[in-house]
């Protein structure tokens, strides 16, 4: 008896299946180097000024922990601070307004 042969489709079917393996795997390595990259990212930047890239510091308004850089005077809010905030307008741009005194 001779030896079975593959089919031309049995041939097509093992290698899409392959092919898909491989496509997958290398998702997935995407992926991960993508988690690895913000990680890296995160690490890189974290509490850096966005206008000009010196080191923010934290500093208490109204109760609320807000970023300063010292460096081009920005001040940045992290999510959910601007509400806690803005129920007290008034206090918080009096506050506001010491911060940039006290630095005159």
């Amino acid at each position: 008896m001779s030896p079975l042969k593959s089919s031309n489709q049995e041939e097509e079917y093992f290698a899409r299946q392959e092919a898909l393996k491989l496509r997958r795997l290398m998702v997935k390595a995407r992926e991960e180097m993508a988690d690895e990259e913000k990680k890296r990212l995160k690490e890189l930047h974290w509490m850096s000024c966005p206008k000009c890239g010196m080191k923010l510091s934290t500093i208490q308004v109204n109760k609320v922990e807000v970023d300063k850089c010292f460096s081009c005077g920005g001040m940045f809010l992290d999510d959910g601070e601007l509400e806690k905030i803005s129920g007290r307008e008034r206090a918080f741009f009096d506050s506001m307004r010491s911060v940039f005194e006290d630095e005159k």
